[in-house]
């Protein structure tokens, strides 16, 4: 072993910096400061799991959002007005006058209900 290395000093020589004046090593300071600070920050949301999953469902949700508003944008797209309008003047048609709907409804659930007891 060399006599630096015991006598607690590098073994290397290494050239002395130029003195900094206090308000260069205040600037150093506080540029660490901010640096280790931003690496704190970064560390906490690696390690935030439950953060990090709320973030994941947020973003899959509004993926999702906006697939539902595309189909249903080329699917009123799609339709024809003629069919539109099937459904409107029928829906006009059963609020003025519901008596034959409620028949055709009661006749429905008269014959699925046979079926359904015959089957036992």
């Amino acid at each position: 072993m060399d006599e630096g290395t015991r006598e607690g000093r590098p073994a290397v020589e290494t050239a002395e910096e130029p003195t900094k004046t206090p308000e260069e090593l205040r600037r150093d300071i506080e540029r660490t400061r901010v640096e280790l600070g931003d690496t704190v920050e970064a560390l906490g949301k690696k390690t935030d799991v439950k953060g990090q999953a709320q973030e994941r469902i947020a973003e899959v949700k509004g993926q999702a959002r906006e697939k539902v508003d595309s189909i249903k944008q080329r699917a009123s797209a799609a339709t024809p007005n003629s069919a539109r309008d099937v459904g409107t003047t029928a829906k006009t048609k059963a609020q003025s006058n519901p008596l034959p709907f409620a028949v055709g409804g009661a006749i429905l659930f008269g014959f699925l209900l046979g079926r359904i007891t015959k089957g036992d």
